[in-house]
C-alpha cells in the first residue's frame, strides 16, 4: 500500500526556516516522480518543486530559497525552505506519480500525481 506522510511544518518568523520530510512506504522512490505542492486559503494548490532521478525543478516563487533532496536509503524526500516569507504560508503536500511526465509543465501540476500525504501546515508569521 503506497502511503507518503510529511512532517516538519510549523510557525516560523519571516526569514527563517523549515525542512519538510516526506516519508514514502509501499513503494522505492527510484520509479517515482516526487512533488511538493501547497496550498494556501483560498487559492488552487500549486507545484512547489519536484524530483526525479536526481533532476529537480522548482516554481520560480521559490527558486534560491527552496531545495528538494532524497535519501533513497531511508525512502524519504525532504524540502528545504529558508528566507520563509508570509506569502510561503500554507498547506504543504508531498505526491507521487509513477514513472515520467513528458514535459517540466505537466509536472509542476496537482493532476497528474496519484499519491497525496495528508499534508503538513507551514505559518510564516511574525
Amino acid at each position: 500500500q503506497v502511503q507518503l506522510v510529511e512532517s516538519g511544518g510549523g510557525l516560523v518568523q519571516p526569514g527563517g526556516s523549515l525542512r519538510l520530510s516526506c516519508a514514502a512506504s509501499g513503494f522505492t522512490l527510484d520509479y517515482y516522480t516526487i512533488g511538493w505542492f501547497r496550498q494556501a486559503p483560498g487559492k488552487e494548490r500549486e507545484g512547489v518543486s519536484c524530483i526525479r532521478s536526481g533532476l529537480t525543478y522548482y516554481a520560480d516563487s521559490v527558486k534560491g530559497r527552496f531545495t528538494i533532496s532524497r535519501d533513497n536509503a531511508k525512502n524519504t524526500v525532504y524540502l528545504q525552505m529558508n528566507s520563509l516569507k508570509p506569502e510561503d504560508t500554507a498547506v504543504y503536500y508531498c505526491a507521487a506519480h509513477r514513472g515520467v511526465f513528458s514535459n517540466i509543465l505537466t509536472m509542476m501540476r496537482p493532476d497528474g500525481y496519484e499519491y497525496w500525504g495528508q499534508g503538513t501546515q507551514v505559518t510564516v508569521s511574525s
